[in-house]
């Protein structure tokens, strides 16, 4: 069929591009970012081992509660933080930004800085 590309198999092709290049390991874990329609999900993966070391995402109970909806730029913001502080808490400092394929626009770079302001260098 002619017409538009899918966008879910163009986003997914840039992200399999950028995964190729990008690996978390322990010392420097793998930030990676997942939106959907209605919330947005960090985590911090170590691929060397296939762990995620530390998950945080608009349904988690203590970002549920403060905001009414979970696919917004406040919401982006609140997961930054508080992925942020939770990698300070375990001693992660440093890591690699995966932005999936996004465009490093909106919702995943009020993510990305908050998590800076938090704390986090990439």
């Amino acid at each position: 069929m002619i017409g538009k590309p899918d966008r879910k198999k163009l986003r997914n092709k840039r992200r399999i591009r950028v995964r190729k290049k990008i690996s978390g390991t322990g010392e420097r874990p793998r930030l990676n970012v997942f939106r959907s329609l209605n919330n947005i999900y960090a985590a911090l993966i170590d691929d060397e081992k296939g762990v995620t070391l530390v998950s945080v995402s608009t349904l988690s109970q203590d970002v549920k509660g403060q905001m009414a909806r979970g696919a917004n730029k406040e919401a982006a913001t609140v997961v930054g933080k508080l992925v942020a502080k939770a990698a300070l808490e375990k001693g992660i400092k440093n890591v690699v930004f995966d932005r999936a394929g996004y465009l490093y626009h909106g919702r995943i770079k009020a993510l990305a800085e908050a998590a800076r302001e938090g704390g986090l260098e990439f």
